[in-house]
């Protein structure tokens, strides 16, 4: 179990949506919450607004999020819990992105995750113990048109996730992970673009509507998620997944790979 009331807990991409609610949730629940966003203004507001304490970080450099961890233990000495959470969502067809397109989703949203656990993986073990939560989507499992480099993204986070929680299991480690697996979120990531690298160009551009599954039969608020969140963290929950009416749509997609295991016949040895 993991203790959130007094905690020291880091969120990025903390200044909105997903990233607001699971900050605001943690700070009801007695932690110390700092607040890491790519936009100052936006950070420094919702810090105010919280009282959380806010930190300008571009995830997508390794060099920012050290930054992010050095004014973190200078604060408060230490780190307890990690919210790998900042990302992007725009939308575009696979066949029309650029190299451009590519380099900048992954960079946020899944280079983001890895600078986040390497860089603060360390401290939380040098603190004796602690919680990473890294966001990942629904899409990481049912994965559907337009937003193919967006679900790219969250398989790898989903990946790492899962591969991390095995190695720090089989490590004896003290540190726990869970990743997070939200729906349809009445968020901003849907306006992404204002946050694109000076220069860099291709196809992808704002959703519309909002990525996470506007299909879904309900729409959920960001505190919503951060009460998930805080009740998987102080759980040391796997998996923490704001809509379970989704499951007949992900057990129909393993229900077609499991098909196509049963449709190729082991192959004889020297066959």
């Amino acid at each position: 179990m993991t203790r959130v009331a007094g905690a020291v807990a880091v969120v990025t991409g903390g200044a909105s949506g997903i990233g607001r609610g699971i900050a605001e949730e943690l700070i009801a629940s007695g932690a110390s919450v700092v607040v890491a966003d790519v936009e100052r203004s936006a950070v420094e507001a919702t810090a105010a607004e919280i009282g959380a304490v806010p930190v300008v970080a571009d995830v997508s450099r390794l060099e920012s999020v050290q930054a992010l961890a050095d004014a973190v233990v200078e604060r408060f000495g230490g780190v307890d819990i990690v919210v790998n959470n900042a990302g992007i969502g725009p939308s575009g067809l696979i066949a029309d992105l650029t190299m451009d397109d590519w380099h900048w989703i992954i960079d946020v949203n899944l280079y983001g995750v890895i600078h986040g656990v390497h860089v603060f993986l360390p401290l939380l073990e040098a603190r004796g113990g602690g919680h990473i939560v890294n966001t990942s989507s629904m899409a990481a499992l049912t994965p559907f048109q337009t937003i193919g480099s967006y679900a790219v993204t969250k398989f790898g986070v989903a990946a790492l996730t899962e591969v991390l929680q095995a190695e720090l299991a089989t490590a004896g480690s003290p540190v726990k992970a869970t990743l997070l697996l939200p729906g349809s979120i009445r968020t901003n990531i849907n306006q992404s673009s204002r946050n694109r690298p000076e220069g860099n160009t291709g196809a992808l551009s704002d959703a519309k509507i909002g990525l996470e599954f506007s299909n879904s039969s309900r729409w959920l608020e960001p505190r919503d998620v951060g009460r998930i969140t805080v009740r998987a963290i102080e759980h040391d929950d796997a998996f923490a997944v704001t809509h379970p009416d989704r499951w007949p749509a992900v057990a129909e997609r393993f229900a077609r790979i499991e098909a196509a295991f049963a449709q190729y016949p082991p192959i004889e040895t020297g066959a």
